[in-house]
């Protein structure tokens, strides 16, 4: 099922979630698909709640940032790599298509 916090495609499954402090993207490869994903990798890029900071890439939600971007075209990017994919093949759910903007 498909709704504004989920998006599924290329292999790739996207959960949109808010906690108190941030909005989380994550980014988990579920399947192959005739891909170069690995099954269970990870990417998430998080920003705070009001939604105007830099955006933080990191493995897994609670996992260590990586990197930080002003724009979400290159936090994409390295979420892609890390995903083993290109950024124009993850899906994006509708409630977190505004970050970093």
């Amino acid at each position: 099922m498909t709704d504004d916090r989920t998006a599924t495609a290329n292999g790739i499954e996207a959960t949109y979630d808010e906690t108190e402090t941030e909005r989380l993207l994550e980014f988990r490869a579920v399947s192959t698909d005739g891909s170069e994903t690995t099954p269970g990798a990870s990417a998430v890029i998080a920003q705070n709640v009001e939604g105007y900071a830099m955006l933080k890439v990191r493995p897994t939600a609670d996992g260590d940032e990586l990197e930080r971007y002003y724009g979400f075209d290159m936090a994409l990017d390295h979420a892609g790599e890390l995903l083993g994919v290109s950024p124009h093949d993850l899906p994006i759910p509708e409630a977190g298509d505004d970050m970093g903007m």
